[in-house]
């Protein structure tokens, strides 16, 4: 098989970053370009020796055989994508690239897919499957959406084993000229549904039309795929009912196929007890903390089963795991004593678990949340559900909304006015619009060790960290 060019428009994006390392990997070509901003994925690129060029201009399309695009930059309109198509070079999107790597079309070698699907906890739960799958010496495919991922650093990976195990994504392929979901181009032969919430206000209007997508994604699936859910979500219930795919479900409640029991915090650590048709599959415990994540692991756990792998190498493999970056991810301590944690956490449920989790890690500690939204259309639309999301912690900073750069400034909607919202209901709060404010305010306060601080947000919210000053 010819071995191709392919440039990237978008390379540092969360999604593109693994396809241009798994198609380094495989022997291409690869390129790319990016604008010049801090990106979580600037290490790994650098360390995959792939160097971007700054900035989208048609002189940076020499001849590549593909060009692969994001929904973002201009998606089709991107400069680079015309000039592309001026000159016959195929253009496809990230979404239909990561179908075409898993049915090995362009990777030149048929490849069974998993796929994992769902409004959270997506990106955990594919990195615990591909740590589970590497320690048992499967040396699987990986495309995981974030900059690296404990044990397994990289988070694209080319393997020689059979298995291509991928994110799946509800968000539009191209949110101008083709709002099919992501997760359409993949046809795995396992498939994971972890949630269903309403997401994504500038692609979906209602969570009826998110749970429509999910059902599109479920009943195009191979008659023999598996398909795995949290049996405890009502949005899920309604979609499994309208789907002729056999389902497993697993959950905390006792009708699912798989329960789980004893669940429980140690540390850093979590334990629970996975029990299938009054047996008991085993005990288990992971170096992450909250119950979302046993949940993400019990969908972890039956996927590996399936997959015809033994319960004492599917332990060994979650034992691994150590956790993704910008989930819960331990930062450090600071010099005047606290612990700083940092969370990719933008949906009010995620922000709620991932609170909660934290809380149950440091009970009797101070919690404060640093919390940047992101987009005006999300913040807007769930507005009511932010204002009521951080009841577990002992105060929150409110900076500025991170825009993304497929919308416009929305003037309706603002930090300042969630921030008079949650602080009519007595939370101790403080508005703090810039990054910088909230830098200087920490440095003033010199939180101790009584202090736990986690900062949360899909845009640059983490970037505070190198401003601060750690041990």
């Amino acid at each position: 098989m010819k071995k191709l060019n392919i440039h990237f428009v978008g390379i540092k994006g969360v999604g593109m970053t693994p396809l241009a390392i798994i198609a380094k990997e495989a022997g291409f070509t690869v390129s790319g370009s990016d604008i010049d901003m801090e990106f979580i994925t600037d290490a790994t690129l650098k360390h995959a020796k792939i160097t971007p060029l700054i900035g989208f201009s048609k002189d940076h399309i020499k001849n590549p055989d593909l060009v692969i695009i994001t929904g973002a930059h201009g998606g089709f309109d991107n400069p680079e994508a015309n000039a592309a198509k001026i000159k016959g070079i195929k253009v496809i999107t990230q979404g239909e690239a990561v179908g075409l790597f898993m049915e090995g079309a362009i990777l030149g070698k048929k490849l069974i897919g998993i796929s994992v699907a769902g409004t959270h906890g997506k990106t955990t739960t594919t990195a615990m499957l591909a740590t589970i799958f590497k320690e048992s010496q499967l040396d699987p495919s990986y495309v995981i959406g974030t900059g690296n991922v404990g044990n397994l650093g990289s988070p694209g990976h080319f393997g020689k084993g059979k298995y291509f195990i991928a994110e799946a994504d509800e968000y539009a392929t191209e949110p101008k000229y083709n709002k099919k979901s992501k997760f359409l181009w993949q046809f795995p032969k396992i498939a994971i549904i972890t949630n269903i919430e309403f997401d994504h206000p500038d692609i979906f209007n209602s969570l009826d039309d998110v749970r429509n997508a999910y059902l599109m994604f479920c009943n195009q699936l191979y008659p023999k795929s598996v398909l795995i859910v949290y049996g405890d979500d009502p949005e899920i219930k309604k979609v499994v009912h309208g789907t002729n795919i056999i389902n497993i479900t697993y959950g905390f409640n006792q009708d699912n196929d798989y329960v789980l029991e004893n669940f429980h915090t140690s540390g850093d650590h979590i334990f629970f007890r996975l029990i299938s048709k009054g047996t008991v599959i085993s005990e288990f415990m992971l170096k992450v903390v909250g119950e979302h994540n046993a949940l993400n692991a019990a969908a972890s756990i039956i996927a590996s089963m399936e997959s015809g792998l033994s319960i004492e190498k599917i332990k060994k493999g979650l034992l691994s795991f150590s956790g993704s970056k910008r989930r819960l991810e331990y930062i450090g301590e600071l010099l005047s004593g606290a612990r700083v944690y940092d969370d990719y956490a933008h949906h009010p449920t995620e922000i709620k678990t991932t609170l909660k989790a934290l809380r149950s890690q440091f009970p009797n500690k101070k919690i404060v949340a640093i919390f940047q939204p992101h987009t005006y259309s999300r913040t807007k639309k769930l507005f009511g559900e932010f204002s009521n999301s951080f009841s577990a912690v002992d105060s929150v900073m409110l900076t500025d909304i991170y825009a993304s750069l497929r919308e416009e400034v929305d003037p309706s909607v603002s930090s300042e006015i969630l921030f008079n919202v949650m602080k009519s209901q007595s939370k101790d709060i403080i508005y703090l619009p810039t990054l910088p404010d909230v830098v200087k305010y920490i440095n003033e306060k010199r939180y101790r060790s009584d202090t736990v601080i986690v900062t949360m947000g899909a845009g640059d919210i983490y970037t505070i960290h190198r401003e601060l000053k750690f041990l």
